[in-house]
């Protein structure tokens, strides 16, 4: 159920959880909207030291003196106008939404990547264009009608990390500037709709029997990686190149990929070709299992 927004949005409750939720949560505080209450997922043990460490969106409540909650009983009762919900991390149950009005901005042009990584599928299907949506929530995975979208090229090259920057900008100046205009009436999606599962450590792994920009694009989403020498080889920039290129050029099965930066195991990022000599790689050795 999409309940309406009657009257201009001064209090909302915020809903988020990694990085990519945080700027829009100092935007509208920065703005001047009062948030009551800041959602996010429990403290989770992170890092070698597995201590217990605040969400990215906890931490970043917790420094501009707003209240903080880790479940969504904190919204029984609530007077507020509106939540909003940036990447929280999991299904708000029907319950829920049937008490309050939800909008949520989502990193896609839907329907096409419902879903958890849509930045991430969008680059590795090779997508010339994303965006971003802010839609009303509805029980079904990211099925809501669509109150506004934004559109940009996705650039060749661009990684996932900066690709999520953008849209993160372009995210909070479409939030904003619904919650000051009014809302409206929102759209249905319309097309064909495409899922986006997270990424899995299987999808990470260099293959290269695949295209040379197939294999760039993994190179883009992030956390790639192949083997030398039996040993995992952290790949963190590559760039499809013509025939006849230096560096670390790896045969593709119709090109040929330039590795830039690696990380092997144990040791910190460094330029492909510092790794090669430091390895004394050859360009008759094959990089994988």
């Amino acid at each position: 159920m999409t309940l309406p927004v009657a009257g201009p949005v001064q209090r909302v409750a915020y809903l988020g959880t990694p990085e990519a939720a945080v700027p829009p949560l100092r935007a509208l505080v920065a703005a001047g909207f009062d948030v009551p209450v800041v959602i996010s997922r429990r403290d989770a043990r992170r890092g070698r030291g597995s201590a217990l460490t605040p969400s990215p969106v906890k931490a970043a409540a917790l420094a501009l003196g707003l209240p903080v909650a880790d479940d969504l009983s904190a919204l029984t009762d609530l007077d507020v106008d509106l939540a909003v919900v940036v990447a929280y991390g999991q299904l708000i149950p029907e319950t829920t939404l049937d008490t309050l009005p939800f909008v949520n901005l989502h990193f896609s042009l839907l329907p096409r990547w419902r879903g958890a990584a849509p930045v991430e599928r969008a680059i590795l299907a090779g997508d010339p264009t994303t965006g971003v949506c802010l839609m009303a929530l509805e029980p079904v995975l990211d099925t809501g009608p669509v109150y506004r979208r934004y559109e940009t090229p996705i650039d060749p090259h661009e990684t996932a990390d900066a690709l999520r920057n953008r849209l993160v900008v372009a995210g909070v100046d479409l939030l904003l500037s619904a919650l000051r205009d009014g809302l409206g009436s929102p759209e249905p999606q319309q097309g064909e709709a495409t899922y986006a599962a997270k990424i899995g450590s299987d999808e990470r792994e260099l293959n290269w029997a695949e295209p040379a920009e197939a294999l760039e694009r993994r190179v883009r989403v992030g956390g790639a990686f192949t083997f030398w020498n039996g040993r995992r080889l952290k790949v963190h920039a590559a760039r499809t190149v013509a025939a006849g290129a230096d560096g670390v050029v790896v045969p593709t099965v119709d090109g040929q990929l330039q590795l830039l930066e690696l990380q092997p195991e144990g040791k910190p990022r460094m330029a492909a070709t510092d790794w090669a000599r430091g390895a004394r790689w050859s360009p008759d050795e094959r990089f994988g299992q």
